[in-house]
């Protein structure tokens, strides 16, 4: 197996890791910011992550939720870029990769302020930060390049 195959499964190996960790850090995040918001008697987030979020208010897990998507979105981009260079062979896509993440996390982010006058946008922007979050772009990207007529090798 070459140096390229190595790099394109360390960095799928490293995306599949993040995403775990990703689920476990916000999934846990969403059961304490719902049982700080809704004074509940009972926390559902494991022990370990009530241990280190112990004593910061609603606002402060808001912002830890945030921070912790825009790092999640810039850490898959960081290695979609790695990928398109690994795959094509250069650094071609970089600016329209760079400016793609920007722009659905954009729209997410304006769908998340109108969801407070349209409902149903909520959603939509939670499923635009799970696209940037997850390696879904990674994975097309890998599919792109096995397509005939692309750089490969």
């Amino acid at each position: 197996m070459n140096r390229r195959r190595i790099g394109i499964l360390l960095i799928l190996a490293v995306a599949v890791a993040l995403g775990a960790v990703r689920d476990f850090l916000l999934v846990n995040l969403n059961y304490q910011i719902d049982f700080v918001e809704h004074h509940r008697h009972v926390s559902y987030a494991h022990s370990l992550f009530r241990g280190w979020t112990e004593g910061l208010g609603l606002g402060a897990l808001v912002r830890l939720k945030w921070a912790l998507a825009v790092a999640m979105s810039a850490s898959m981009l960081v290695l979609c870029l790695g990928m398109a260079r690994l795959v094509f062979g250069d650094h071609r896509y970089r600016m329209v990769l760079v400016i793609g993440f920007g722009a659905v996390g954009l729209l997410a982010l304006v769908l998340q302020v109108l969801s407070a006058q349209v409902p149903q946008l909520y959603g939509v922007s939670v499923k635009l930060l799970h696209l940037l979050q997850y390696p879904v772009v990674l994975f097309l990207l890998w599919a792109a390049a096995l397509l005939p007529g692309r750089r490969t090798e």
